[in-house]
């Protein structure tokens, strides 16, 4: 199990359009991935779920930990933190 903790930067959070892009994302990899909001550690969704993702309510400001459990959990992870990181393309 591999996982990273992160702050979601961009203005709107994950919304659709940036949840879609995380949840596509999620989906190239082989490992088992979840996202967790940590100050509500009771709302946590599969990643490559769409409706996983957007029933968690992710603003910004909110940390997040993105675990992984499978063949390619490192690589996983280290790309979805990345690409929360880069807030979307829309900072």
């Amino acid at each position: 199990m591999h996982s990273k903790t992160i702050t979601i930067i961009n203005p709107t959070g994950l919304h659709a359009r940036p949840a879609a892009e995380f949840c596509q994302k999620a989906e190239e990899f082989g490992a088992d991935i979840k996202i967790k909001k940590v100050a509500e550690p009771s709302k946590t969704g599969d990643a490559k779920s769409l409706l996983g993702i957007m029933s968690i309510g992710l603003g910004q400001g909110d940390t997040i930990e993105i675990i992984a459990e499978g063949e390619d959990e490192m690589l996983a992870v280290e790309t979805l933190a990345a690409l929360v990181g880069s807030g979307f393309g829309e900072v």
